[in-house]
């Protein structure tokens, strides 16, 4: 799936490598797009560690400048383990994207790369709440689907090696509004070079069921949710797990961004996200951001040291309407480099209601 991943033959660590790859070229999909990347990632990285000492590096070698930190994100569990479950590791390296063609190494951070301040983040957002509050939302009923796609860009380089960001593609996916318990909580479709499974219609499933809920966010569910900010908070606190990392701040900051992302948000409903997300704290504002369609933007963001990432939300200057993210991999003196480095990023270019799960809203490209 990644030519640019060198050969591991002769060892256990490349055959784990090489079967775990291969359920993964296949396999279903569960978790939001935006944490798919680094659920494959982390996966990968696992299965490297082995009891072998690894070979040594040449005298006076400098390490990559920009290697992928293993994520703390949701790690997964061993590779003897993760076979019943792999559907939660991977629906595609994709999610995260960038704007341009080509397959060369990471650009520099850009655009949407340099955090303002505290301050102008809680305006900002008080702006965008208020604006939520006024969007129309019809509601979505059981049964019904709602549909997202996307432009996407993420990174395509090997696990031990730099960022290089794949091609821009476009991405549908068809979340269920079934309540549950169920297994398959919607379908996903890719299309375009560096796409999973290009033109392929893929289930998006559940090792276990679920209802409706933070991990099965159905408009329904959305709807019955806190609208004051504070009590929202906690709800989401309560229910949004940690790993290992991460602090529960990062944890909540980066579900909302999922619910923000993937979803049909009922107007007070996002209008109470907006609101709770000012009270978490390390929120900033990117004054410009560019999402993965060129379209330039205010950035909301917020760096966890634990992880060594750092995401931007993009809303549009004039509607304050959300438009994409951006995912970088923050500046590491250790790895030869001050600088963030983009590995990812996404543009949201239509949102709708349908009827079933394949059917494309009028006005999609094909």
């Amino acid at each position: 799936m990644n030519a640019d991943r060198p050969p591991r033959t002769g060892s256990a660590a490349g055959s784990a490598r090489s079967a775990a790859e291969d359920l993964l070229a296949s396999a279903e999909w569960d978790l939001p797009p935006s944490r798919h990347l680094r659920h494959k990632e982390a996966l990968m990285q696992q299965i490297d560690r082995t009891p072998a000492s690894p070979a040594p590096a040449p005298p006076g070698a400098a390490p990559s400048p920009r290697t992928p930190p293993a994520p703390h994100r949701r790690r997964l569990p061993s590779p003897a383990l993760v076979v019943p479950a792999v559907s939660m590791a991977l629906a595609g390296a994709l999610f995260l994207t960038f704007s341009g063609g080509g397959h060369g190494s990471a650009p520099a951070a850009g655009a949407g790369s340099a955090p303002a301040g505290v301050n102008s983040a809680s305006v900002t957002l008080d702006r965008i709440a208020a604006a939520a509050m006024r969007t129309d939302a019809t509601p979505v009923r059981d049964g019904q689907f709602v549909y997202v796609e996307r432009l996407i860009r993420g990174n395509t380089g090997s696990f031990d090696g730099p960022v290089r960001l794949g091609a821009l593609h476009r991405q549908e996916v068809w979340t269920a509004q079934d309540p549950g318990p169920v297994t398959r909580t919607g379908w996903m479709r890719e299309t375009g070079e560096d796409a999973v499974m290009p033109g392929q219609l893929v289930p998006v499933e559940s090792a276990e069921p679920v209802r409706a809920g933070i991990d099965h966010p159905t408009y329904e569910w959305l709807a019955s949710l806190p609208t004051d900010p504070d009590a929202l908070l906690e709800l989401l606190r309560s229910r949004t797990g940690v790993q290992d990392g991460d602090s529960k701040d990062q944890a909540v900051f980066g579900r909302i961004g999922d619910l923000l992302s993937s979803t049909i948000m009922p107007p007070a409903t996002a209008s109470g996200l907006y609101r709770a997300v000012e009270r978490i704290p390390g929120v900033t504002e990117v004054p410009d951001a560019v999402d993965a369609a060129g379209r330039h933007g205010i950035g909301i963001t917020r760096e966890d040291a634990g992880s060594a990432t750092r995401d931007v939300w993009i809303f549009d200057k004039d509607t304050l309407a959300y438009l994409g993210s951006r995912s970088y991999l923050t500046g590491d003196g250790a790895r030869g480099s001050t600088a963030d480095t983009l590995y990812g990023i996404d543009a949201v270019m239509s949102r709708a209601v349908v009827d079933r799960h394949g059917e494309e809203p009028a006005g999609t490209r094909n």
